[in-house]
């Protein structure tokens, strides 16, 4: 006979685990994260970073969207004559062609990306309408300056009389051959100051922001390696590597020689391990150490930067080599360069 005491019983052990169950459920669900400081914010790479965030910063302090910021912010490289590795200017391939490769990618996890884009001043500009126009992530060379010219982009000369100049200088010696960083070769390397990925030899831009609504994008540009292949391809337009954006996660880019954060799937890496509660630094030195670890001759003699930043607008970089440095702009400063920290 079921009696008064044993109802009790059971009604007390049913509430306990009634009480259990729920918080189980609720340790389940992931704690939703802390509301970020001083947004928006943009970051990116290279103290010519500082004239991008600039102008990504005109679009974020009016209320804008991350995605139109970054696209605007990279521009500014793109089209400055004077940079020799990202647009406008930048050294050509082997062959006297200046291609140039960029992604980019919305908090909706949309992206878009060109490969190997000859006569278009803004490549960036190019990625995001293959996004928005068409069922496609990735166009490339003949194919994606035939997209680029029916959008209405105008077609243009890119090899610049000083890029020219460079490279038949170096067509003077030159081996038929593509040399990684390249870019050092016309430096004195006695002088400490011009070490790989300083001021004097700048790489890639990648650049992500947060906008007042809490979303995050990215954008990553360039007129790749000096003197490569005619068709190589680094990480710069390739989602993962170059660029990648979780807006529950966070953004990360990355700078340097494309083929070993290729093989690393270096950008993608350093999200999924902010995911696990890494900060955006340690996530980004632990994807160097991986290039390291697998390649510790080859990591010697070339630089490779990772930039992120979590939902938090917490931010953090980490290279191989020492001169790697980012920009930083939000509420509080508009113009802050740090120097990246570095495994050498």
């Amino acid at each position: 006979m079921f009696n008064r005491r044993k109802f009790i019983k059971a009604s007390a052990l049913s509430a306990g685990l009634l009480a259990i169950d729920k918080t189980s459920m609720a340790n389940a669900i992931p704690s939703q994260p802390a509301k970020a400081k001083n947004l928006p914010i943009v970051i990116s790479t290279w103290d010519f970073g500082i004239a991008a965030n600039a102008d990504a910063w005109k679009v974020l302090s009016n209320g804008g969207r991350s995605l139109d910021a970054v696209e605007q912010g990279v521009w500014v490289p793109e089209a400055d004559e004077k940079n020799q590795t990202v647009g406008y200017g930048g050294l050509p391939d082997r062959d006297g062609k200046v291609t140039l490769d960029a992604c980019i990618m919305d908090e909706l996890g949309n992206c878009g990306a060109v490969l190997a884009l000859e006569h278009i001043k803004h490549p960036i500009s190019v990625a995001r309408k293959v996004m928005e126009k068409t069922p496609h992530v990735m166009l490339a060379g003949d194919g994606a300056l035939q997209f680029a010219l029916e959008q209405g982009f105008k077609k243009e000369n890119l090899l610049t009389p000083s890029s020219e100049k460079a490279w038949k200088e170096w067509l003077k010696t030159a081996k038929y051959e593509p040399v990684m960083n390249i870019e050092n070769k016309f430096y004195d390397k006695a002088a400490p100051q011009k070490l790989p990925g300083n001021q004097y030899n700048h790489d890639t831009i990648g650049m992500l922001a947060i906008d007042a609504k809490g979303n995050i994008s990215g954008a990553c540009t360039t007129s790749g390696m000096a003197y490569k292949l005619h068709g190589r391809i680094g990480d710069s337009p390739i989602i993962g590597a170059g660029l990648f954006v979780d807006n529950e996660v966070g953004g990360a880019t990355s700078t340097g020689v494309g083929e070993e954060v290729i093989r690393n799937v270096g950008s993608f890496l350093v999200v999924e391990l902010m995911r696990q509660g890494y900060t955006p630094e340690a996530a980004c030195k632990e994807a160097v150490m991986r290039i390291i670890k697998k390649k510790p001759e080859t990591a010697k003699n070339i630089q490779v930067g990772f930039l992120a930043i979590n939902k938090k607008g917490e931010y953090g970089a980490y290279a191989i080599q020492k001169g790697f440095s980012y920009a930083v702009c939000n509420t509080e400063k508009q113009d802050l360069l740090i120097k990246g920290k570095s495994y050498y």
